[in-house]
């Protein structure tokens, strides 16, 4: 007699890919192990945890360490078949993303035009205010055509992985606007996410949408006006998500969590979990 509770092969892919999709930052691997110790079916997980594996790095943002130099994995420099572009060191690169593994190096040729001039006067100005600004942060600035106009892509990762203190967080940015003479309108998306589960197993998301016009004279005043733009954007949204903290009652956080958290018997310091949470914030973003 088959037993009603086993899942059928769907079944399993649904589970299993919404699980690792929904790993928090910096946990997709633990999931992963997790999961292949319930599913125990190694090559059935491979196969479905590569795809997923490969949207959460290039979503994410993740950064890879090559030739002393960080690249993020991002759909923007996705060149297809697992390889991705290094736009400072102009070579693509192989990327296993289950196993974090680069290889097969090769230069990639890269026109050295006026928008090549702009985008590296872009990087620089930005790499700057990313390491004075991220305890642990990396960035990039891409270069795409769309329609005979230059289209440009700044990315930026800053991340806190620290699973032994009982916290992983994630803070992204990303900024597209067109080299377009005299005002170009400049899209931004800012996105954080922090797990904390130490006093309780609580995943808070956040997201900001900005949307600004820039000035395109040259590269140099571009660059400089670009990262002012992000400094602020950056700020008040860090400073209001402080804010939101702090407004936080105890009583709206026993109301708002008490019949999600496990029971456990214990009484949980709500003024503790709040700071805690707050601290994390401060420690991935420095004003």
């Amino acid at each position: 007699m088959s037993n009603k509770c086993d899942l059928s092969k769907e079944e399993k892919v649904q589970v299993i890919c919404r699980l690792l999709s929904q790993a928090p930052p910096g946990e997709f691997y633990s999931v992963f192990e997790d999961l292949c110790i319930l599913v125990q079916d190694d090559d059935l997980m491979r196969q479905e945890a590569a795809q997923v594996c490969a949207h959460y790095n290039k979503n994410n943002f993740t950064s890879v360490r090559i030739e002393g130099t960080n690249v993020l994995v991002t759909r923007y420099n996705d060149l297809g078949g697992s390889r991705f572009f290094d736009p400072k060191n102009k070579f693509s690169f192989k990327f296993d993303h289950l196993s974090g593994i680069s290889s097969k190096f090769q230069l990639h040729s890269v026109a050295w035009d006026e928008a090549e001039l702009w985008r590296i006067a872009l990087s620089s100005a930005l790499k700057a205010y990313v390491d004075s600004h991220f305890p642990s942060g990396d960035c990039n600035v891409f270069k795409k055509t769309l329609k005979n106009s230059h289209i440009f892509v700044a990315c930026i990762s800053g991340h806190q992985y620290t699973p032994l203190g009982f916290w992983n967080g994630l803070w992204r940015g990303k900024w597209i606007f067109s080299q377009i003479p005299v005002i170009t309108q400049v899209t931004g998306t800012i996105n954080l996410q922090l797990h904390y589960f130490k006093d309780a197993n609580l995943h808070m998301t956040a997201c900001k949408t900005v949307e600004e016009t820039l000035h395109v004279i040259d590269p140099a005043q571009l660059a400089i006006d670009f990262v002012k733009l992000i400094e602020t954007e950056d700020n008040k949204f860090h400073l209001a998500m402080l804010e939101n903290f702090q407004a936080l009652t105890d009583e709206i956080w026993r109301k708002t969590l008490r019949r999600q958290l496990p029971v456990t018997r214990t009484i949980i310091n709500w003024n503790k979990l709040l700071t805690n949470q707050s601290m994390k914030i401060l420690k991935l973003k420095k004003f």
